[in-house]
């Protein structure tokens, strides 16, 4: 496995929700979903080495399951860690 591909390993995917957004506008702060495992320090060095920007802070927080219904069946949804990385002043990130 390449570097590049253990990078996009940390970093799976951006969260794009109206909270997220909102967030990108108030306080240059970008939202991705990332593996239960990650720590911060990780998390940072991911961010920066593939969108080539500068973090200033990352909070991470796990979201935790839920239960839903189908018919008769229950069951749960997965468990998964968001990571909030806010940026230096200026810079950004496209999120498609």
């Amino acid at each position: 496995m390449s570097r590049l591909e253990d990078l996009y390993q940390i970093v799976k995917a951006p969260v794009v929700t109206e909270k997220a957004t909102d967030d990108q506008v108030k306080r240059n702060a970008y939202a991705f979903r990332v593996p239960i495992s990650a720590n911060k320090v990780e998390i940072r060095a991911a961010i920066e080495q593939l969108f080539k920007v500068k973090v200033v802070s990352v909070n991470t927080l796990r979201i935790t399951p839920k239960v839903r219904r189908r018919g008769w069946v229950a069951g749960l949804t997965p468990e998964w860690k968001k990571a909030m990385v806010a940026l230096r002043e200026g810079d950004t990130i496209e999120i498609l």
